[in-house]
């Protein structure tokens, strides 16, 4: 190869062309590209045309430098030394390819930080963040023999998730452009890895403890890049391993396998495991990090639907999922669904389960914004047959002293899941009826001395074995009789059929009321067609607000036409005669 004049742009010089870029017009940069492409005698022009590629660049001048940039670079991709051959190019004396190498090597580099710059920055226009993409993905396809360029895609990766402005236009670019490619995925799995692993070695501590560490400026620096980290793998869509059996790949090459001669679903179950490791790995690397609440809430709203089905070993999450659920509150209750799926499909021991479902149910979970979820998940818990007596008594007696304190579409679902208690565990129906056989002076005596009005029931403890459910009743439901909500009126008189005839009953179904509001009960309410309508009449005009035979032995008259006198006895009370001009006095004794 003949040797041609090598380059003699120092960092000196580029600094000074890029600080003239912004007078260059477009007919200018046109021209720099042109002699650029042309011949290796105007090289000098690439550090001016790099020095162009920046978010506050007029429009036209970086879209023109970006594009022969590209131009130029792309056919020399091949010969392009790696970092390290750059390096050692000083030691190799005046050899001019070997200093050529090298300052290629340099200008491709200030390029790739160019181009990732263009993507991440929130001040870069659409048009030039969609061709700066382009170009850099361009030079990930175009790596050394075909191969994906990983180290470029790493570096990419790196940017957006310590990008400090939100990079939701950069996503959605990726979603719909590369994130179909399998190998794209796989490598984006790969480095999120990477940088998980690296930002959970800064942090101290674990869980969620670890944010309350550091200062402020610290924690904040590490929620975003959190969620970054989250938005990134949240975006990937994902794979069917069961039915995907033919893949799209960004690069040449592709992954590669185990052989050449593989045949195609050798080599399809081949990457779906490749693929699989890389999305564990990924997702654990995340969940070690201490997850902002907010994030923390979303992960496990979506883990059972998003994570689980796609890791090659979902068991691996049970220590999440478990320190999540003993966490207790909305936390709990969204980490129900996972820990569900593990225990019944992935063969996971929880001893304590019962015990800690047993503790959620309080006031807060009727109102919460997952409690659909979490209400069809209890029914689901509670329907094994094997359940003992007592788990079924507890959870039936504490979710009828629920029924006292949620709203009306909380009650109506509370009457529903203890209409299927009764139903599964009829061994439990003595609640609805509670009656004394014992003939015994002595339990008689003993009912005698207890206290009129008290319940065995403990609603405090937290073990149900201990709470006293089976000494007690649903008297709880039978007030709902009475509740100032027709619908659950109406509703509870399911409880009077005979439940344990099983032929003769139906379950209920959950989901018809698990959504259910204030505004539903009303919209129910105002639709319903009603035969007859209370009302009040009286044939005179009423001249008091009560009535003489509401309170005998009162009487209510005008206070301008009546005195009243009041005495006080030894005895403690107080005696007030009220004297009238129209109506005879009449004593009212009154406990002091």
């Amino acid at each position: 190869m003949a040797t041609s004049p090598l380059p003699t742009a120092t960092a000196s010089a580029s600094k000074k062309r890029r600080s003239r870029g912004g007078t260059l017009a477009l007919d200018e940069v046109k021209k720099l590209g042109t002699e650029l492409l042309s011949s290796r005698s105007h090289l000098n022009h690439a550090p001016a045309l790099l020095a162009l590629l920046s978010p506050t660049a007029p429009l036209d001048l970086a879209l023109e430098a970006l594009i022969s940039l590209q131009s130029f670079f792309v056919p020399l991709i091949p010969s392009i030394p790696s970092a390290s051959a750059a390096a050692n190019a000083g030691d190799a004396g005046s050899d001019p390819e070997l200093v050529f190498g090298a300052w290629l090597r340099q200008r491709f580099d200030e390029l790739v930080a160019a181009l990732v710059e263009l993507s991440v920055s929130p001040h870069s226009d659409d048009a030039i963040r969609d061709v700066a993409l382009d170009a850099l993905m361009d030079f990930v396809k175009l790596g050394k023999d075909g191969k994906f360029h990983s180290a470029i895609y790493h570096k990419f990766l790196y940017a957006v998730v310590h990008a400090a402005d939100p990079v939701d236009m950069l996503l959605e670019l990726l979603v719909s452009k590369y994130f179909k490619y399998t190998d794209i995925r796989y490598f984006t799995y790969t480095s999120l890895d990477k940088i998980a692993n690296s930002l959970g070695s800064k942090t101290t501590g674990s869980g969620k403890d670890a944010l309350q560490n550091g200062s402020d400026e610290s924690k904040n620096r590490s929620s975003i890049f959190i969620h970054n980290i989250y938005n990134l793998l949240a975006h990937v869509p994902l794979m069917d391993f069961q039915k995907e059996s033919t893949f799209d790949m960004w690069s040449t090459v592709g992954l590669s396998s185990k052989g050449e001669n593989d045949s195609s679903k050798d080599t399809s179950t081949y990457i779906n495991k490749k693929l699989k490791l890389k999305f564990t790995k990924a997702w654990l690397s995340f969940l070690k990090l201490p997850l902002p609440l907010d994030v923390y809430k979303e992960v496990l709203a979506s883990i059972h639907q998003n994570v689980i089905p796609s890791m090659s070993n979902p068991s691996i999450l049970c220590d999440f999922l478990t320190r999540s659920y003993d966490i207790g509150g909305v936390i709990s209750v969204m980490a129900l669904s996972g820990l569900f799926i593990l225990m019944t499909q992935h063969g996971l021991e929880y001893p304590k389960f019962y015990e800690k479902l047993y503790a959620l149910l309080t006031p807060a979970v009727f109102m919460a914004k997952h409690r659909s979820v979490f209400l069809q998940l209890l029914d689901t818990c509670l329907k094994s047959s094997y359940l003992p007596a007592y788990l079924a008594a507890a959870f039936a007696k504490r979710l009828s002293r629920l029924a006292l304190s949620v709203p009306p579409a909380g009650a109506l679902i509370i009457i529903a899941l203890i209409h299927n208690l009764l139903r599964r565990h009829p061994s439990v129906n003595f609640l609805v009826h509670w009656v004394d056989e014992s003939d015994s002076n002595a339990t008689r005596e003993a009912s005698q001395s207890k206290k009129i009005g008290s319940d065995p029931f403990n609603q405090n403890d937290a073990d149900p074995a201990k709470s006293g459910a089976m000494r007690s009743s649903l008297w709880e439901i039978d007030t709902l009789r009475h509740h100032y909500s027709s619908a659950v009126s109406r509703f509870v008189v399911s409880l009077e059929e005979d439940l344990t005839v099983r032929a003769k009953t139906t379950e209920m179904k959950i989901t018809d009321f698990s959504s259910g509001s204030y505004a539903t009960v009303f919209r129910d309410e105002v639709r319903r067609r009603l035969k007859q309508v209370p009302l009040a009449f009286y044939r005179t005009t009423p001249t008091s607000l009560f009535l003489g035979s509401d309170f005998p032995g009162w009487t209510f008259g005008d206070q301008h036409n009546s005195t009243v006198e009041t005495t006080v006895e030894g005895n403690g009370k107080v005696e007030a005669v009220g004297a009238s001009d129209s109506t005879p006095s009449k004593r009212l004794r009154m406990e002091t």
